[in-house]
């Protein structure tokens, strides 16, 4: 069959469903005997629960059940990732409270308006306590514990024992204190669940539950043991869901609860979160970086000291502990720094949660690196391009491990950059950006440059299979769960390919434990990888398989056999041919024509590239309009350009959200300033631009399709290019740094203290509290933060 389906152009076969309607959210179920569950929520941030009077909401119409913690028998709720397992979680709030919008009571009834009209009948009787919302206010001596026998808010922590500068005596040093701030994940669709708890003829305990989360098989275990019933007895299905970023890990205390509000009730129980409701329980980032870069004065990079401090929230939440983990791991970006000092703090505060957003711990270290060569580049009076380029990991140094233990597969950093300020002109931008300066405009251009690398995929292993039935239909099966990422078309296109069959002709089944047998889900953008190469795998046992078959009914060698539209045929003669429908025909009297693969990659790959972003800035209103932003995105061999660019979009605005618009805010009592859309900043269509996205092709060596993940890139290497961007627009006037996000209000105060000469140092000296945390041979804690 003359060329190959990848590496093509092909729209997306499950977009027809979604955009007209035939398809399905777990929300939009509606099973016989359905109840209905609505949350009583915490309006403090810190409180002891004195008493919960449920009297009169147990008796309003179509009640029927009011659950707080005791009725739901004391049990934990064990989390996607544990930061420290001495700080436990049910499923609703017992005896404390711990941040705004902390379950506390669960109203269940026949319909959702009387579930909420019930649920303000709730009276909670609270005893304010003391709270904290600061992480690094949460680090001193006297601040409010939200754990007290843990005798501190430091959840977990790291810390090399050599602290020591790692540069030599006269080195040049350019230090930044930087805030990575906290985002709302907001994905269209917030969490939702339906439980259904099946006929007692069915088993004991067992359960249908239908879920939007990105890990099927993970959300299995965690409510089974929830629910006290062996994962077999508990299936999940995830239907069509509505985004999930990283937002959607696992389950969450709350699909516990309504778990065990359908064990307790017998009857099926439903809950879908508001957008205020969502806004809270789906938050990342959230760091405080304390960055020091060594250098000589040609420019090169000496040593690298980072003091960082991540934000869990309440109950230690997983985000947090990305500063033990991803953060580190990667904080070395693309550059050869041969010497590393770390500490770093994952910090307990009385806000919400905190758990992944796109990209889980490498955005929040891209930012930080990138930013501080900036400034290095600055301090030297060297291009932004050139201080990077005397400082990339050589081209012909891969395999390389860093010094953080990183080992990057294969990469040519240079190579996306080159390409990325070609097709910016970066000279004729430059040209401009002096004019209007010499000439006394407002309205300034800035020009960022970041060149970023990050890790997907994790190793590890993931399920395929591929099935032909007597009609020559292909149905595809993998452990990976879509959200929109395109599994349908791109699995389709590597079985098309393999074996000839029609893409029409080829269905998708995911997302259901009862279908497939395991599972990683998806996150860390590890599905075409990992699930593809699975499939890819399954795919060629079925092509050997039917090609042995097939060359019994051919009377043929089955080395001289090839893939036609459809079939097989022997090469060259063109008669000699039978179809996939004939094959497995002859296949189901010797157990049908199905095979499965298991693929384990020996190591994460290492995707890479560079963006460059220009910007306009208001001198007079310190408004920041995006002008252009273009993305050469490295991950590997392309499957699908179509699928990778709407990735590469969706992940650039998302990134120069964050630079720009985004931030989660609180108040000093822990109470969230920017809980609905009407106070948090999320971009429309009249913000964005249109990017000029491209790609480098660097195949890893790590899997058969040559493929790294692409669902990240994007965000990790906008975000550091748009503020970069906004820096420069104002370098001129002496700033030195902004921090995010550059909104107009900060960006026109940095200004004004740039003209009356009063701009603050953007360092100082990191929290007391890293000179008391143990080194890691001392016993520090350390938690290597979540793959998501």
């Amino acid at each position: 069959m003359p060329g190959s389906l990848l590496g093509t152009v092909v729209r997306r076969v499950e977009d027809p469903d979604l955009l007209v309607g035939r398809t399905t959210f777990v929300d939009n179920q509606r099973p016989p005997g359905l109840l209905h569950a609505v949350f009583v929520r915490s309006p403090l941030a810190h409180a002891r629960i004195e008493q919960v009077d449920t009297d009169e909401a147990a008796s309003a119409p179509g009640v029927a059940a009011v659950l707080v913690a005791g009725d739901l028998g004391g049990r934990e709720f064990t989390p996607f990732a544990t930061v420290n397992p001495a700080l436990t979680r049910q499923a609703l709030a017992d005896q404390t409270v711990r941040y705004v919008g902390d379950p506390v009571a669960l109203v269940v009834a026949e319909t959702r308006a009387q579930a909420v009209d019930a649920a303000e009948l709730v009276i909670v009787d609270y005893d304010p306590l003391p709270a904290v919302a600061d992480m690094e206010a949460a680090l001193a001596d006297d601040a409010p514990l939200q754990f007290p026998e843990l005798g501190s808010n430091i959840a977990a922590s790291r810390k090399d024992d050599d602290q020591s500068e790692p540069w030599p005596a006269g080195a040049r040093v350019v230090r930044l204190r930087m805030e990575n701030q906290r985002v709302a994940t907001a994905p269209m669709e917030g969490h939702a669940i339906l439980v259904i708890p099946n006929d007692p003829e069915d088993g004991p305990g067992a359960f249908e539950v239908q879920v939007g989360t990105q890990q099927p098989h993970l959300a299995r275990t965690q409510l089974a043991a929830y629910a006290g019933v062996a994962p077999e007895q508990m299936r999940v299905v995830a239907p069509h869901v509505g985004g999930a970023f990283g937002g959607k890990a696992g389950v969450i205390a709350e699909h516990c609860a309504v778990l065990g509000a359908a064990q307790l009730l017998h009857r099926p129980v439903s809950w879908a979160e508001t957008r205020s409701e969502a806004m809270i329980s789906m938050q990342s980032r959230g760091q405080v970086q304390y960055a020091e870069l060594g250098l000589d004065d040609a420019g090169r990079f000496l040593g690298l000291r980072l003091r960082l401090v991540g934000d869990c929230g309440a109950y230690a939440g997983f985000g947090g502990s990305f500063v033990l983990g991803p953060t580190y791991l990667m904080a070395g970006g693309v550059y050869d720094i041969p010497r590393l000092t770390y500490a770093a703090i994952a910090s307990l505060t009385n806000t919400a949660p905190t758990g992944a957003f796109r990209g889980a711990g490498r955005p929040e270290a891209a930012a930080m690196i990138e930013r501080l060569v900036d400034l290095a580049a600055d301090e030297l009076g060297l291009a932004p391009e050139e201080i990077r380029r005397r400082n990339f990991i050589a081209k012909d140094d891969f395999p390389h491990r860093t010094a953080t233990g990183a080992d990057y597969d294969i990469a040519d950093f240079d190579l996306p950059l080159r390409e990325a300020l070609r097709i910016a002109d970066i000279d004729a931008a430059r040209a401009e950006q002096t004019r209007r300066r010499e000439a006394g405009e407002t309205r300034l251009l800035g020009i960022g440059i970041s060149t970023y690398i990050e890790i997907t995929g994790f190793g590890g292993s993931e399920f395929g299979s591929v099935q032909i039935d007597a009609t020559g239909h292909a149905t595809v099966t993998a452990g990976t769960s879509a959200h929109g990422q395109g599994h349908a078309t791109s699995f389709a296109m590597i079985v098309s390919d393999r074996l000839g069959i029609a893409m029409e002709k080829i269905s998708y089944v995911q997302s259901d434990t009862a279908k497939v047998r395991s599972g990683g889900g998806t996150g860390g953008s590890r599905s075409l990888q990992l699930g593809g190469s699975a499939v890819s795998g399954a795919a060629d046992r079925v092509y050997a398989r039917g090609a042995e078959i097939a060359a019994r009914m051919l009377e043929a060698d089955a080395a001289d056999l090839e893939p036609v539209p459809d079939g097989l045929a022997v090469r060259g003669v063109a008669d000699a041919r039978v179809s996939w429908a004939q094959i497995a025909a002859e296949a189901d009297a010797d157990g049908g024509l199905s095979e499965v693969y298991d693929f384990t990659s020996p190591a994460a790959t290492f995707p890479f590239g560079a963006h460059v972003a220009i910007v306009e800035v208001d001198a007079e209103t310190g408004r920041v309009t995006p002008l252009r932003h273009v993305a050469v995105d490295d991950c590997g061999r392309v499957l699908n350009p179509l699928i990778v660019a709407g990735q590469q979009h969706g992940g650039a605005l998302q990134g120069i959200s964050q630079a720009l618009w985004e931030e989660m805010v609180y108040d000093a009592d822990g109470t969230p300033l920017t809980s609905t859309f009407v106070d948090y900043c999320i971009p429309g269509a009249p913000d964005t631009v249109q990017y000029e996205a491209s790609n480098t092709e660097t195949p890893t060596p790590l899997n058969p399709l040559g493929a790294k993940g692409i669902g990240e890139s994007a965000t990790i290497g906008s975000t550091p290019a748009v503020q970069n961007a906004v820096v420069d627009a104002v370098s001129h006037l002496g700033v030195r740094h902004i921090d995010l996000p550059c909104t107009p209000e900060r960006v026109w105060r940095v200004i004004e203290q740039a003209r009356a000469g009063t701009l603050p140092d953007p360092w100082r000296e990191p929290p007391a509290a890293f000179e008391a945390i143990a080194s890691d041979s001392e016993g520090g804690s350390v938690t290597e933060g979540a793959e998501v």
